[in-house]
């Protein structure tokens, strides 16, 4: 019987804009002796007779053909280019997740915010780093706050823009804006301006933008104002908003559904409380998942939110929940199929004002165990020529964590 192909190893080699000269001699060597290198044309014009084998471009799209790059078993070694640090939002990652670390040698080099930070004399360790290579501008929004150092790193020329633009437009003008170019190459350039006076002329496509950060103080406590949100009335007020998503506990790589997501306060800021957080929206009025979408987009967190339809219909499709929260229109099937669809150590929140819908969570307390809170907010108010407090329609609010002893299908 024939032997099986061997599986095949992979070295990822990190080359910044200088090209050749300015990698490191382990980099030259195991370039030097690579039968096939695969990296982007910009890329493979950098090693350009410094390679005795076949260097090939990736073709479009580029996911397509690494994928076929991985399966492929005809050579024992494929090397493949990164830019600057392989495994710094770069094709390392891809790499290592698909074949695994063992199959997988890394040589970095300097990554593009180590050279930004060099340039700008910027601590590293205390910058934020948000990449907008697959994230809209947006999501620098949830970073913004007076004082905060960031760099973010541009999809193309048009990026520094439309950082800048979104700076004015939520509060922080003041913003020191500098664009980096071509950084660690012979056309490496720097602009640098305001915020609110930034030049719209188009970048170069290889560049990033450090935002020296000035405007208001920012957390991400939640707790927005409410004037913050489009809504046709159907929106979970400051007080209890807060309260509701510090009880969802938002965590890192968590999924949350967010059923009658309404305005989508909930959901929007569970997501603004963690940087990897997903949210499925499940709002079936129209016109609302507009409002939805539209309110993550200007808070910074569109990306992450995916709306959906009709619930519990809607359910089958949705990916599974880490946590849910029960908010407008709620009823026993869709409170037990979203209970169905939470894995053992999962969160269930539950809102209600109506009374028909406090008595199914004080059902569902009953079979399913956790605990129930009556919240009551009552803001001062005028009356006549005094003031006097006036209360809020009170909220049940009920949650549970899923256990092996708890997990009930009725």
């Amino acid at each position: 019987m024939a032997k099986a192909p061997a599986m095949t190893r992979f070295v990822v080699v990190g080359i910044g804009a200088d090209g050749w000269p300015g990698l490191s001699g382990r980099a030259r060597d195991a370039l030097a002796d690579a039968a096939v290198v695969y990296g982007s044309a910009r890329q493979v014009s950098l090693i350009d007779g410094h390679v005795a084998g076949r260097a090939v471009p990736w073709t479009s799209p580029m996911s397509d053909h690494l994928r076929d790059v991985l399966a492929d078993r005809t050579e024992p070694v494929v090397h493949v280019l990164a830019s600057g640090d392989p495994m710094f939002h770069g094709i390392g990652t891809t790499i290592v997740n698909a074949v695994g670390r063992d199959r997988v040698t890394v040589i970095s080099a300097p990554s593009s915010v180590s050279l930004a930070a060099a340039e700008l004399g910027w601590d590293l360790a205390t910058t934020v780093v948000v990449s907008t290579v697959t994230a809209p501008p947006e999501a620098v929004v949830p970073e913004l706050g007076d004082g905060v150092r960031l760099l973010v790193l541009s999809r193309d020329g048009s990026t520094p823009a439309a950082l800048a633009a979104l700076c004015d437009d939520h509060g922080f003008g003041r913003t020191g804006v500098t664009v980096l170019e071509n950084l660690g190459g012979g056309g490496q350039a720097m602009r640098s301006g305001t915020a609110s006076e930034w030049d719209r002329t188009p970048c170069a496509p290889l560049n990033i933008v450090a935002l020296d950060c000035r405007g208001p103080s920012a957390s991400r406590a939640p707790g927005l104002p409410d004037g913050v949100y489009v809504s046709d009335g159907q929106l979970t007020k400051q007080t209890v908003r807060a309260l509701t998503v510090s009880a969802l506990r938002p965590a890192a790589g968590q999924l949350l559904w967010d059923v009658g997501a309404g305005s989508g306060s909930i959901g929007i800021e569970w997501l603004r409380a963690t940087r990897d957080g997903r949210v499925v929206a499940f709002e079936a009025d129209r016109d609302r998942a507009v409002t939805v979408r539209r309110n993550a987009e200007r808070l910074g967190v569109g990306h992450r939110l995916t709306l959906a339809g009709s619930v519990p219909q809607a359910f089958a499709a949705a990916p599974s929940p880490d946590t849910v929260f029960l908010g407008g229109g709620a009823d026993r099937t869709v409170l037990d199929d979203a209970w169905r669809a939470l894995a053992p150590g999962g969160l269930i929140v539950g809102n209600a004002v109506a009374i028909e819908t406090q008595q199914l969570f004080v059902d569902a307390h009953a079979r399913l165990g956790g605990s129930l809170t009556r919240i009551s907010v009552e803001r001062a108010a005028p009356l006549g020529t005094m003031s006097a407090w006036r209360p809020a329609l009170p909220i049940i609010q009920w949650a549970a964590v899923k256990d092996a002893a708890t997990q009930e299908d009725s």
